[in-house]
């Protein structure tokens, strides 16, 4: 008797019968903050590899996310990590700012994908053969992993800026537009790691400046 697959290997399973063996999920964190990079994450696991638990990352506490993160980066056959800045989020646009973090995930993985399993939207330039999963960081394994590791390598990047800045309290909101961000904004105006081209609900036009 054969074991079932794993309802978030569905996507994989089908591809893996057709004799592709690297899939790369891919996801991004870090579309919408008002500060700090956007962040991708590239991952490629064994065939019919899975490690329980593993979900979208915006249902993971931070606790589980690190240990995941943990366990992904030991059993994953390749992962990469891809970072576009505030700068370059603010002269490119966020969505070619995504895209850029993307292409330099894959780039860095140490094995070639076959095929590019992608949260939300296909690359323009189709690298390699691919399927974009809307919400596919729920759908999908190897899109969950990819979101645990941009999330977390995000995260860990905040923490550093937490330590340079720390009245914008971005250990709290991670660089998210909560109320609490945006006062502080306000009251202090942006700080070096703030997205300029973000602000302009918050402090008018000056925030472009």
């Amino acid at each position: 008797m054969s074991t079932p697959v794993p309802e978030l290997l569905q996507f994989e399973h089908l591809i893996w019968q057709e004799q592709i063996t690297h899939i790369a999920g891919i996801d991004e964190a870090g579309r919408g903050p008002l500060a700090g990079p956007v962040v991708a994450a590239a991952v490629i696991f064994p065939p019919y590899h899975y490690i329980e638990g593993v979900k979208d990352s915006k249902q993971l506490s931070e606790k589980q996310r690190e240990r995941f993160y943990d366990l992904i980066t030991e059993q994953a056959l390749a992962y990469g990590i891809g970072i576009v800045d505030h700068a370059e989020i603010d002269r490119i646009n966020i969505r070619q700012a995504t895209f850029k973090a993307m292409r330099m995930a894959i780039g860095s993985l140490s094995q070639n994908p076959q095929y590019l399993l992608i949260d939300g939207e296909e690359l323009p330039d189709r690298i390699y053969p691919q399927e974009a999963l809307v919400k596919g960081d729920g759908r999908s394994f190897t899109i969950a992993a990819a979101s645990i590791l941009a999330k977390v390598t995000r995260d860990r990047r905040m923490l550093e800026y937490h330590r340079e800045y720390p009245r914008y309290g971005f250990d709290r909101h991670k660089g998210y537009g909560t109320a609490f961000h945006r006062e502080i904004i306000r009251k202090y105006g942006p700080c070096p790691v703030h997205r300029r081209s973000f602000l302009k609900n918050i402090l008018g036009s000056s925030a472009g400046e």
